[in-house]
């Protein structure tokens, strides 16, 4: 997921997409746990598409409470 694509989303689609990302996480931990997940790169992936959301919701309530 791009910034670019982040920046564009509300506030509540961000909450949602935070969500799903954290599940495909956990589901992509567990897949690794029992030797089905084929390539480990897209746990680091989603860990930075968590953290891309997250920056941005941290950057709308700082400008919110500008």
């Amino acid at each position: 997921m791009k910034a670019q694509e982040i920046h564009g989303m509300t506030d509540d689609e961000l909450a949602t997409k935070l969500a799903e990302l954290k599940d495909e996480l956990f589901n992509l931990h567990f897949r690794h746990a029992t030797g089905q997940l084929e390539n480990p790169n897209v746990i680091s992936g989603t860990k930075k598409d968590i953290a891309r959301i997250k920056t941005e919701i941290r950057a709308r309530e700082l400008k919110a409470n500008v």
